[in-house]
């Protein structure tokens, strides 16, 4: 059986979706570092397999798949049917939301803030752009605090997919040297998080 194999730098937390998604399934895989520092996104090779040029990628079975969410749903189906992904349509869709709220609503603010403090020089720091992302977060996540009030994961009664994109993205928000409002529920979320074995190996890396 070909092995999976899943291309992008650790250090993203598109990337770090994906290969968590793949620990909890307990698949083998080859991990491929490109894009960033490692580049090798724009070689022939590579967009011939994702024009976007972007990560993550994965092949599977000969497969080329792109688009992080895309990834985990497929890698969740695929290996993972009635775990990860839910087979009743109205449960699976509880966490789903939450996977396409990540990207659409969540993502753009979240970046702004990570970017503006951790890969921009500190003297060059727009502070209110990051004080406006950060405000912004705090709003969003106010609304993942009360779901969590109501359920343990956002996938509902258990862990799910719908659990990872925002769990990738919210070791950061908890990490990174930022005053964040107290959000009870959500940091309670946060320890469950940690707590899986898959979720510290793939998600807990150095933040760069």
């Amino acid at each position: 059986m070909a092995m999976l194999k899943i291309w992008g730098r650790h250090n993203s937390s598109n990337v770090r979706k994906v290969l968590w998604c793949a620990e909890e399934i307990g698949l083998p895989y080859e991990s491929i570092q490109v894009g960033g520092a490692f580049g090798q996104v724009d070689t022939p090779e590579y967009r011939a397999l994702n024009p976007n040029g972007l990560v993550p990628m994965i092949e599977d079975h000969g497969l080329p798949l792109w688009e992080s969410n895309t990834i985990v749903r497929y890698l969740s189906a695929r290996y993972a049917l009635d775990t990860l992904y839910p087979a009743d349509p109205a449960e699976r869709a509880v966490g789903e939301k939450w996977m396409d709220w990540t990207t659409s609503s969540f993502a753009a603010p979240f970046r702004d803030v990570f970017w503006g403090t951790l890969r921009t020089a500190p003297e060059q720091r727009d502070h209110q752009k990051i004080a406006a992302g950060i405000e912004r977060c705090g709003e969003l996540l106010a609304m993942v605090d009360a779901a969590l009030a109501k359920a343990p994961w956002l996938s509902g009664a258990k862990f799910a997919m719908g659990d990872i994109p925002l769990g990738a993205f919210i070791y950061a928000w908890f990490e990174m040297p930022i005053d964040r409002p107290a959000l009870p529920h959500l940091q309670e979320w946060y320890e469950r998080l940690k707590a899986r074995p898959a979720y510290r190996k793939a998600v807990m890396t150095a933040l760069t």
